[in-house]
């Protein structure tokens, strides 16, 4: 049985609308990345070439001095790591916490709770800074780590709730009836039928937890040491009033958001099946 070919008209239609979106998708995307070119071309150029007029797009030759410079006056292997700490902790426990919360007012239908959850995350952080950098001051932590990592609670905790309540809600309940027919306990057909189908919403939430608090300034800049503070901070600390240095400016500033940027270009698939999976509401 062969298939009636679509009229002139219609391949003419759909060629202009695939035309049409890939010159939309050009035109939304080709400003970041041609940011994101010029800080590469920046960070591979010496001062010279940075301040030159005309702009010097294509460095020649290319110098990874910027890097190490970056590295050896800057100490951002510390800030590395005390970032990779920060986001990691903090997402680890919003996973402990959101995942069964999540579950929990989904199962409850508690919508005023999804909609306190929601507040609390885009209430400005600002908010809770005050009160908290006082009783980490009373307390004697300020100037270390776990300030910064339990302020990053307000940021991740909210949001992984909000998505597992998503993905707990679009469950068919059909599944957990019938564990719980067979005998199971609450506990048991949350933790041997919800959670495994769930994994989607863990991996999304999980990813955005990480690159909120990755990118997060604001707690790290007042609660942070002089050794404990955070990669955007200690980017932010490198101007100065005597002198912009662009090279080093730039090269931070791809140290920074190489890693997230890594990381959500390696399981982009497993972000966007698991906003599928929670957008499709289940039988």
């Amino acid at each position: 049985m062969t298939t009636a070919r679509p009229s002139p008209g219609v391949r003419l239609k759909r060629f202009a609308s695939n035309v049409g979106f890939a010159l939309a998708v050009f035109v939304i995307v080709s400003p970041a990345i041609l940011v994101m070119l010029w800080m590469l071309s920046l960070s591979l150029k010496n001062d010279v070439d940075n301040i030159a007029f005309p702009p010097v797009f294509v460095p020649s030759p290319p110098t990874f001095a910027n890097f190490i410079d970056v590295f050896e006056k800057n100490r951002f292997d510390i800030y590395f790591v005390n970032s990779l700490v920060v986001s990691g902790v903090s997402t680890l426990i919003a996973i402990l916490v959101g995942v069964p919360a999540g579950y929990g007012i989904a199962k409850a239908q508690a919508h005023k709770l999804a909609v306190l959850t929601l507040i609390a995350r885009i209430t400005p952080g600002l908010s809770y800074l005050i009160p908290l950098y006082i009783l980490f001051q009373w307390i004697g932590l300020t100037g270390t780590v776990w300030p910064i990592v339990i302020t990053h609670l307000v940021l991740t905790v909210p949001i992984f709730i909000y998505v597992m309540i998503g993905f707990f809600e679009n469950l068919p309940p059909d599944l957990e009836e019938a564990a719980l027919i067979d005998g199971c306990s609450l506990w048991q057909a949350f933790r041997y039928v919800a959670l495994p189908l769930a994994r989607p919403g863990i991996v999304v939430g999980a990813i955005l937890s990480v690159i909120f608090s990755w990118n997060n300034f604001i707690f790290g800049a007042v609660l942070g040491g002089r050794t404990t503070r955070t990669l955007p901070v200690a980017v932010f600390n490198m101007l100065t009033f005597e002198q912009l240095a662009w090279g080093p400016l730039a090269a931070a500033a791809l140290l920074v958001t190489a890693p997230v940027l890594i990381l959500t270009l390696f399981i982009q698939k497993e972000i966007v099946g698991g906003l599928t999976t929670g957008g499709v509401k289940g039988g």
